[in-house]
C-alpha cells in the first residue's frame, strides 16, 4: 500500500545540534517498510535542507497531501518555543502544525492511521487512542491498553552477520562512555553513572545543559553523529541511562543495539522493567558502586570473555529485529477498523497538538 510516513529527523548524519535520536534506524525502518509498501515521506527533506546532503531510498517525499492507503507517524507533541509558537517566529518548526495537517486531512477522513509514541508523550487520555481508525504503537513492553509494543528496528542482516570476536577486539581507551541528551535522565545518570565516572577514564557526549551537581563528569557536549557513535566503538563499557517513563514500561531505547553492535558493553540498572530479557546477568547494576567494580572487573578481562559477553547480548537482540517490526506494523494496519483492544471507544475532544475531527 501508498504508506504516508512523517518524522521529524533525519536519514543520514544530519547537522550535530540536533536531538534526534532516529538516525541509526530510521532508514532501516523506511528500507523495511518498502519490502511490502510504497513509503511517501510527508515532512522535509531535512537531510538536503539543512545538511546538504539527499538521502536515496526506496521512498518518495511528498509536501502536499498525495492519496495515501495509510499513514504513519512518529509522532509529535507541543514544545514551548519551538512548534507551538507562530510560523515564521525565529526559532520555530512546523513539525507539530504538519502533523496536525495530515491528522486533519487523512485520519479525520478514515484513513488507517498508526501513531509510532516513541517518546511517550502521547496522553493516556487522548481521544486518538481510541478512534477507530488509529492504533498507537508503543516502544514499550508494557505499553498501556490498546497500544502495541513496536520496537527501534535493527536490520535481520546485521544481527544474523554480527561477529562477536570481531567485536570484542580493538583498543578501547575508554573505560565508560555515554551517548545521548539530558531529557529526563538526571536520577540514572546520579544513580549509576556519576558514581562509577569518579573512578574511571569516561565521556559523555549529547546536549547536557545542568550538570552543577557533577563537576567530576566530562560532558564533551554534542558532536556529529558519526562521531557520537564512535565512542561505542572506543568505550569498554555504557550505562542504559532512562528517565522514568522509559524504566516503568520496559521501553528500551536503540542505544542498546548501538552500543551493542560497536561492541560496547551495556550495563543494564535492575530499575529498568525487563532488563533482564535483553542483558545476561552479568551486564544488571544495582547502583554505581555496582557499576563501578563491574567496570574494573570488564576493563581486565579478556577478549574471549568479552566476545563472550557481546555474544550473549546480540541473541537478546531478537526483539530489535527488523522483520519483526514489520509484521508488527502489518497487524495493526489490518486491524483497524476493530475496536482497538483493552479499551472501549469514546468520543473525541480536543488534544495537546490541537483539535481532532473523525
Amino acid at each position: 500500500m501508498r504508506l504516508g510516513y512523517s518524522h521529524w529527523g533525519f536519514l543520514g548524519d544530519g547537522i550535530a545540534d540536533t536531538p534526534d535520536g532516529g538516525r541509526s534506524w530510521r532508514t532501516t525502518m523506511l528500507n523495511t517498510l518498502a519490502t511490502d509498501h510504497q513509503p511517501v515521506l510527508l515532512q522535509p527533506n531535512r537531510d538536503l535542507a539543512e545538511a546538504g546532503h539527499d538521502v536515496p531510498g526506496p521512498y518518495t517525499w511528498h509536501q502536499g497531501l498525495p492519496d495515501l492507503d495509510a499513514l504513519f507517524l512518529e509522532w509529535r507533541w507541543p514544545l514551548p518555543g519551538r512548534n507551538i509558537t507562530a510560523c515564521g517566529t525565529p526559532g520555530h518548526t512546523c513539525d507539530l502544525h504538519r502533523q496536525q495537517e495530515l491528522l486533519d486531512h487523512y485520519t479525520a477522513r478514515g484513513v488507517p492511521t498508526l501513531i509510532w509514541d516513541l517518546d511517550r508523550t502521547l496522553a493516556a487520555d487522548d481521544p486518538l487512542r481510541t478512534n477507530p481508525t488509529v492504533r498507537v504503537l508503543d516502544p514499550a513492553g508494557h505499553p498501556p491498553p490498546g497500544a502495541r509494543t513496536l520496537r527501534v528496528p535493527v536490520a535481520d542482516h546485521v544481527l544474523d552477520t554480527a561477529d562477536p570476536e570481531q567485536l570484542a577486539s580493538g583498543r578501547r581507551p575508554w573505560a565508560l562512555g555515554y551517548v545521548g541528551n539530558q531529557y529526563g535522565r538526571d536520577e540514572h545518570f546520579d544513580r549509576f553513572f556519576a558514581p562509577a565516572a569518579h573512578d574511571h577514564l569516561h565521556q559523555v557526549i549529547g546536549k547536557w545543559t545542568d550538570t552543577d551537581r557533577w563537576p567530576h563528569v566530562v560532558f564533551a557536549g554534542r558532536r556529529p553523529f558519526a562521531a557520537a557513535q564512535q565512542l561505542h566503538c572506543r568505550a569498554v563499557t555504557t550505562v542504559l541511562l532512562a528517565p522514568p517513563r522509559y524504566a516503568d514500561t520496559g521501553a528500551i531505547s536503540q542505544r542498546l543495539p548501538e552500543a551493542v553492535l560497536a561492541g560496547c558493553l551495556p550495563l543494564g540498572p535492575t530499575d529498568i522493567a525487563t532488563i533482564d530479557r535483553f542483558l545476561p546477568s552479568e551486564l544488571l547494576i544495582s547502583d554505581g558502586r555496582a557499576a563501578s567494580r563491574l567496570i574494573d572487573r570488564l576493563q581486565s578481562t579478556t577478549d574471549r570473555r568479552r566476545a563472550d559477553l557481546i555474544g550473549k547480548c546480540i541473541r537478546r537482540l531478537d526483539p530489535f529485529r527488523a522483520s519483526q517490526q514489520l509484521a508488527v506494523i502489518n497487524a495493526a494496519l489490518a486491524d483497524i477498523g476493530s475496536p482497538a483492544p483493552g479499551i472501549a471507544p469514546t468520543r473525541p475532544s480536543t488534544n495537546a497538538s490541537g483539535p481532532i475531527t473523525t
